[in-house]
């Protein structure tokens, strides 16, 4: 079930000149930040067996944060009618027709079974924005007990183009997203892992000489308007190279991404 594909890539960086290198952002509109694709029910299946059967791996939430993940909940549960939610006696039906009974007790945990994305809560700190909350079910190649209370330059470290100047730019950003402006930008990397691929910085990176699948990550960042925190959010899409579009395949042979296990 962990591999869950796509039939298509609606997002590919490498094929904007805006989003091809780091930190590259580009606008959206606050209706543009969730999407909902054909991997929906495949991923949320998966989302919904993570948070019931490892749920300290995938959520986490610091106390400083507890008034934001609230403002982070209605913030979402607004954004879902026009995303093909509806609102039943019973709770939410999401799109696949499943039905959700909200649970503003736990909201990490509601949001993580109604959304693809996966969601971040970041706190402006001192040595920079620090994640403070979080429900996250497809980590690519880290964990959310390693990266929690850590600032952007501690998440990254082991991150190779992740340097000191992408780092200060990427705090830029984070400093200067305003609310109902947010920001998009994308990752992308040749990959053989599952959606849930928790690795810890001890672990290394040993990439496989097979790599078939493509992972590709849609990130939002969304300034919270009454806490202040900056909402980052994951949208992952794993395919095969046959899935790229003509365009999309041309494209990545002139600008060629990553590897990773």
């Amino acid at each position: 079930m962990s591999h869950v594909l796509q039939s298509r890539l609606s997002f590919a960086p490498w094929a904007d000149p805006r989003t091809r290198r780091l930190p590259g952002v580009v606008p959206v509109t606050p209706e543009e930040w969730l999407e909902i694709d054909d991997a929906y029910s495949g991923q949320m299946a998966l989302r919904e067996d993570l948070i019931a059967h490892a749920r300290d791996r995938v959520i986490g939430c610091a106390p400083a944060a507890e008034e934001a993940v609230r403002e982070l909940y209605a913030l979402v549960l607004e954004q879902l009618p026009a995303l093909g939610f509806r609102v039943t006696g019973q709770g939410i039906r999401r799109p696949d027709g499943v039905e959700v009974t909200p649970d503003p007790a736990d909201p990490l945990a509601t949001l993580g079974r109604l959304v693809q994305e996966d969601l971040c809560l970041m706190r402006a700190g001192p040595d920079g924005h620090v994640l403070d909350a979080a429900v996250l079910c497809f980590p690519a190649g880290w964990t959310l007990a390693e990266k929690f209370g850590r600032p952007m330059m501690g998440i990254h470290r082991p991150v190779r183009i992740y340097t000191e100047d992408v780092g200060a730019r990427v705090q830029r950003l984070m400093d200067g997203v305003q609310p109902g402006r947010p920001l998009m930008r994308g990752t992308a990397h040749h990959s053989d892992a599952p959606l849930f691929n928790p690795r810890t910085e001890a672990d290394g990176r040993h990439p496989p000489a097979d790599l078939p699948y493509i992972r590709v990550e849609r990130q939002v960042l969304l300034r919270l308007p009454v806490t202040r925190y900056v909402a980052f959010s994951i949208h992952t899409y794993v395919v095969l190279p046959g899935a790229l579009s003509p365009e999309q395949a041309a494209l990545l042979a002139e600008f060629p991404i990553r590897s990773a296990a």
